[in-house]
């Protein structure tokens, strides 16, 4: 049985899928079993098809949102320590050698810094905030552990939430055991502050971040945050 369920949760992610499913067997180490688990939702453009190809088992999601397409994949997956990667995002070496070791430590759930794939100073200056350890720092494309015990006691994700599903179970993580960074970097595409620039983003993740501190219903925070910005 694998160790490590690697859980991506897509959407129109050809461009990536496969050289990310392919990244992530080169990079585990010899000999160590990694299970990869894509859930889809039915993309229209093959990227099913092509994370199959790679060698990615492909499960389709049973209704869209990167909450319920986690938990499905979490509810399949294998492994003792589940790993949710989005599909945009590049690994590191020895990723399940360092995310073994953090649980062993102590820490059953941690996530890893980032930076981009840009030299822009804005994004250099928001990569750099990822080194520490307040909730605003945190989020998905920092890709998230967490031992299956721990996800089964929290219950999951909260499908409820459109965006900041994340950041809501890290908070309930912090509650009940230690949540751990790991000082190294995974490598994150700008494309989204390509595509919205830098301003408009930082005005989107605020206006969320309000919204959620102040207790709005999640389907609220979602529709005021894709008035915003493409979250995908």
């Amino acid at each position: 049985m694998p160790e490590l369920s690697v859980i991506i949760p897509t959407y129109n992610e050809a461009p990536h899928i496969a050289g990310l499913v392919r990244q992530l067997r080169q990079l585990a180490p010899p000999g160590e079993a990694v299970e990869i688990l894509v859930v889809d939702a039915r993309s229209p453009d093959g990227t099913a098809a092509l994370a199959e190809a790679a060698g990615a088992t492909v499960l389709p999601a049973p209704r869209p949102g990167r909450a319920a397409q986690m938990n499905h994949g979490a509810a399949h997956a294998t492994g003792r320590i589940l790993y949710f990667v989005h599909a945009d995002v590049g690994v590191c070496p020895g990723y399940e050698t360092t995310i073994a070791q953090a649980v062993a430590a102590g820490h059953p759930a941690g996530c890893y810094r980032f930076r981009f794939d840009s030299s822009h100073p804005l994004l250099r200056l928001n990569s750099y905030g990822t080194r520490f350890k307040g909730l605003m720092s945190r989020g998905g494309d920092q890709t998230l552990f967490i031992t299956r015990e721990l996800f089964s006691q929290l219950g999951g994700f909260n499908e409820r939430f459109v965006v900041m599903e994340d950041f809501e179970i890290i908070q309930r993580i912090r509650r009940v055991a230690s949540f751990h960074i790991v000082p190294q970097s995974v490598l994150v595409s700008a494309r989204k502050y390509e595509q919205n620039g830098w301003l408009r983003v930082q005005l989107a993740n605020l206006t969320a971040f309000a919204l959620y501190f102040l207790k709005v219903e999640p389907a609220r925070i979602g529709r005021t945050y894709k008035a915003l910005i493409n979250h995908r």
